[in-house]
């Protein structure tokens, strides 16, 4: 039988977002309700709020969390009740073009949920990213549970749904960053930092992270970087290239998602480097580069969609480094907070104070 359960929505574009009863119906045929334990504050969750993705209203927030499978529909055979899993937002196909050329981080056909929860008046929610995980419990596509090991903390581990993979994942997986490269990262909130992180596991010789907070520069020293620039009092190009033997960076990884840091990026890398766009741009935005300059100087200029992860190969490996202690996840929890808590951790989140606020249950 259906369940309800308390629930973050948003009602309407840039309204506060409101505690509800949500109706989570029983698991169809490959999908499967999952008992959240926490679910970290994405800026993604207030794109949505702010009617930044889609005009889907009524939106279940939520999307960045880990927590035990309650229960399966048919069909499904790799997933059972009581598995610890982290939730992910593209769970892949295997049949479409990109899966069979075994580029499976690419599908183009990954897929939620089929069936709904509503509201109890049975109006449809749109579930944050097929998630929808401000709730304590979701229903998902079975697909899109990872399962790792259930010693790692839920309100950790989560991170990886999402934000902490993406920064990972756009040093590891998309720059390709390795032993003793040069990168910067311009932008050094949750996934710019993540990048730094994700840098220095690859073994990069300088990490630069710029950013116009000196907080965030601080945090990006602590986990790892080896020189910050504070862009709001030099030039951040200039700097990037003073550090590196007036070449500039192997690799920049853009974590702001504007036209004019993404300028300062490309301008930033050696010749023949690589920049990796890693931030989300609005649909409004526009970017114009002499088209000389992008022959000119070579190289690879990249998109990283969730950090070119697959989930069931980097989520386990990247909880296992965590458990080892090689990876400082518990670094990017700022604070936890109830499920009302939501409206006052977005607050928080854009005043720059946190790098994530967590909803643990």
């Amino acid at each position: 039988m259906a369940q309800v359960v308390r629930g973050v929505i948003a009602r309407a574009k840039g309204a506060p977002v409101e505690v509800v009863p949500v109706v989570v119906p029983d698991p169809g045929p490959g999908e499967a309700v999952v008992r959240v334990q926490a679910c970290g504050v994405c800026h993604t969750d207030l794109h949505y709020r702010e009617g930044g993705i889609n005009d889907e209203f009524p939106f279940l927030l939520g999307h960045e969390a880990a927590g035990v499978v309650e229960s399966v529909g048919e069909g499904v055979e790799d997933l059972s009740p009581g598995d610890y899993v982290i939730l992910n937002w593209r769970a892949v196909c295997g049949r479409c073009r990109a899966c069979k050329r075994g580029r499976p981080w690419y599908c183009f056909a990954t897929h939620n949920a089929k069936q709904k929860m509503t509201l109890e008046d049975g109006t449809e929610l749109s579930p944050a990213l097929g998630i929808g995980a401000f709730a304590e419990k979701t229903l998902v596509a079975a697909g899109q549970c990872t399962k790792v090991d259930p010693a790692a903390s839920p309100a950790a581990a989560g991170l990886l749904g999402c934000g902490v993979m993406a920064g990972l994942g756009a040093a590891i997986n998309t720059g390709q960053v390795g032993r003793g490269d040069s990168v910067a990262v311009i932008g050094c909130g949750g996934v710019g930092n993540a990048a730094v992180v994700g840098s220095r596991l690859a073994g990069a010789g300088t990490i630069i992270a710029v950013d116009v907070d000196d907080r965030k520069l601080a945090t990006a020293q602590r986990l790892g970087a080896t020189h910050t620039v504070n862009s709001r009092e030099v030039d951040a190009v200039e700097a990037i290239r003073g550090l590196t033997g007036g070449n500039g960076a192997d690799v920049v990884i853009e974590a702001v998602g504007r036209p004019e840091t993404y300028r300062q990026a490309f301008y930033a890398r050696d010749l023949a480097g690589t920049v990796v766009l890693v931030g989300v741009p609005t649909p409004e935005m526009k970017l114009e580069l002499p088209l000389l300059d992008v022959f000119g100087r070579g190289g690879a200029l990249k998109s990283s969609w969730y950090g070119d992860c697959l989930p069931e190969r980097d989520f386990p490996m990247l909880i296992d480094l965590y458990l080892q202690g090689r990876l400082d996840l518990d670094a990017f929890v700022s604070e936890t907070v109830p499920l009302d808590g939501v409206e006052e951790a977005f607050a928080r989140m854009q005043r720059g104070e946190v790098l994530r606020s967590v909803v643990v249950f």
